[in-house]
């Protein structure tokens, strides 16, 4: 684990919120040259504390207005393999993120869709028929605050 001092925090906040920040920009804004915070950056990046960069996009830009988080428990009968499951939900488009956790449910899924309608024919034809899957709760996305992450 990397010692990270403020100016490294800060940066790490600054790249949190914009990853296409210039080390020039960096540089200005926390008082140090742009080669000074080019190596910042690639200190970071080389020790694996930045692990890489990400485009944002915006789903209800892209037509997806519904976003559902739901919550999958495996059958017992059957025993399907977890990597059966996870290779198979994997190939669903609309499944976002796939996340295997401990709790009532054995996953939980984000998935992304135009509209409830479209939502239901995603459940209904591709994650209801995956190899296993039991018991499915599914909760909707109202509204979404981002947060920076653990450095504040």
């Amino acid at each position: 684990m990397m010692d990270l001092d403020d100016l490294d925090r800060a940066i790490l906040r600054a790249l949190s919120l914009d990853a296409g920040i210039s080390a020039g920009e960096l540089g200005r804004r926390f008082g140090l040259s742009q080669p000074a915070a080019w190596r910042r950056v690639k200190r970071l990046e080389e020790a694996g504390v930045i692990a890489g960069a990400r485009v944002d996009a915006d789903r209800a830009a892209l037509g997806f207005g519904v976003t559902v988080f739901l919550g999958v428990k495996l059958a017992t009968k059957g025993r399907v393999s977890l990597e059966d499951f996870e290779r198979a939900v994997m190939a669903i488009p609309e499944v976002q993120v796939v996340q295997h956790v401990l709790g009532l449910f054995d996953y939980r899924l984000r998935v992304v869709a135009r509209d409830i309608a479209d939502f239901e024919r995603v459940l209904r034809r591709r994650i209801m028929t995956l190899p296993g899957v039991g018991q499915v709760e599914a909760n909707v996305l109202l509204t979404e605050e981002r947060r920076p992450g653990p450095l504040g």
